[in-house]
């Protein structure tokens, strides 16, 4: 899946969404996506890379528990076979709720 392939998956939600960050004064109102490819997960062979494999996160901010979106997100990617894995954080000083999805993506 390339990167705008990841991007359209995402942006089946029908949320903004924003590659790491909205710019400073443009972050839209919650509930909104950002997501990222902090690494890589590589299978190698004959030393070179046999399968490349990118770590995918997709961060759901909202400012309420909000377990409708939550279903919206899990459900797109479950429609994309991407298993993933499921944190939740309160962050004070943003006053809203962080859901980090994590999953990975092979053949970007």
């Amino acid at each position: 899946m390339t990167f705008e392939e990841t991007k359209a998956m995402i942006e089946e939600t029908g949320l903004p969404v924003a590659y790491d960050h909205f710019a400073e004064g443009e972050s839209p109102d919650p509930p909104f996506i950002c997501f990222l490819f902090p690494g890589s997960d590589n299978l190698f062979a004959d030393d070179a890379v046999f399968q490349k494999i990118d770590e995918l996160n997709i961060e759901l901010y909202t400012d309420r528990k909000d377990p409708e979106t939550e279903t919206v997100v899990e459900d797109i990617l479950a429609a994309h076979e991407l298993p993933f894995e499921k944190s939740e954080v309160w962050i004070a000083d943003e006053r809203m709720y962080e859901v980090l999805y994590q999953t990975q993506i092979i053949g970007g």
